[in-house]
């Protein structure tokens, strides 16, 4: 049964019908069935897809990423970290769903300031992004959007790979560029971010470089010998002020997120990357954004569906922040 969406008044919100009604495979195409709406006033949290992913060097894929990550979104059910407790987060937080914004396929240069430009209402309304990607170059546009407001950001990043690749001036973009160019640009201070389960034959030359620019970047091994709980402390410690999140969803071992374009073995578990993101809580959180999810080389939709639930522990996350 198709589900209707109504203007509710109460508090202004846009309430999807009886959202979690109905079989899962029903309903709205909207991440978990919430409104679809660009009216930012009854927003707190919009959810924006970006389906590109021209500036990938290896598979492509992830342009179907937001599409994927949002069906597998209807299998979520209302829960919560603490096991006697079932608080969905639209009961605290009006997220609706913005839709996608327009990317110009073949034509990256275009794109990325066409993205920056797009996301900059919703920033300067106060709303709080949240991403699905598309390949990591993302992450560039959503970066420059979110500094106009917030100015230099600390960055917590999760991935397999520094993203801190050189690359000439006359071709600026590739999903492997984006935090040297963001250092570049000043839009994240080094210094106070952290990247974690970096690993790999192909970040092998990046990692020494990554540090000497003033990263805390932890590689999977590292993270596997401290664990969880010293990780996030050692985060807290590393990153102030403004806090921008960037989740690339290879940090995860490809045996728990297989759908990817440049997966890497020996990385993060599922359980720990879903505790990694349940202990954001209390930071200054600006914008949200997870990448390079590949729906063509997933197996039983596990990657998506992980996608699709570490996108609801931020929403709590930031449902607990009120």
């Amino acid at each position: 049964m198709a589900r209707c969406y109504h203007r509710a008044m109460t508090e202004g919100r846009l309430l999807p019908e009886e959202w979690q009604r109905g079989p899962r495979y029903g309903g709205a195409y909207t991440f978990a069935r919430c409104p679809p709406s660009r009216d930012l006033s009854r927003a707190d949290v919009a959810i924006v897809g970006v389906p590109m992913d021209m500036a990938v060097l290896y598979r492509s894929g992830a342009r179907w990423g937001p599409r994927a990550i949002r069906d597998a979104s209807g299998q979520l059910r209302p829960h919560h970290w603490e096991p006697d407790k079932i608080e969905p987060p639209f009961d605290k937080l009006r997220v609706i769903d913005y839709g996608d914004i327009e990317v110009f396929p073949g034509y990256i240069e275009q794109s990325i300031p066409h993205i920056t430009q797009s996301l900059s209402p919703i920033v300067e309304a106060g709303v709080f992004p949240v991403v699905l990607g598309g390949d990591h170059s993302t992450t560039l546009p959503v970066l420059r959007a979110c500094a106009a407001r917030h100015g230099t950001m600390s960055l917590v990043h999760f991935d397999a790979h520094p993203d801190f690749w050189e690359s000439p001036p006359e071709r600026p973009y590739h999903h492997g560029t984006v935090f040297r160019r963001a250092v570049q640009e000043k839009l994240i201070d080094p210094a106070a971010s952290v990247q974690i389960g970096i690993r790999g034959s192909l970040s092998a030359g990046l990692i020494a470089e990554a540090r000497a620019a003033g990263f805390r970047l932890l590689t999977a091994s590292e993270f596997a010998a401290q664990g969880v709980q010293a990780t996030l402390e050692e985060m807290r410690r590393t990153v102030k002020g403004p806090v921008y999140v960037s989740l690339d969803i290879d940090s995860v071992d490809p045996a728990f997120a297989p759908g990817t374009g440049t997966p890497e073995v020996a990385g993060l578990t599922s359980r720990e990357i879903v505790e990694l993101v349940r202990g954001l809580r209390g930071l200054q959180l600006v914008a949200f954004d997870i990448v390079e999810v590949a729906p063509a080389y997933d197996s039983a939709e596990i990657t998506a569906l992980l996608a699709a639930n570490l996108v609801y522990e931020l929403l709590l996350v930031l449902a607990e922040g009120r």
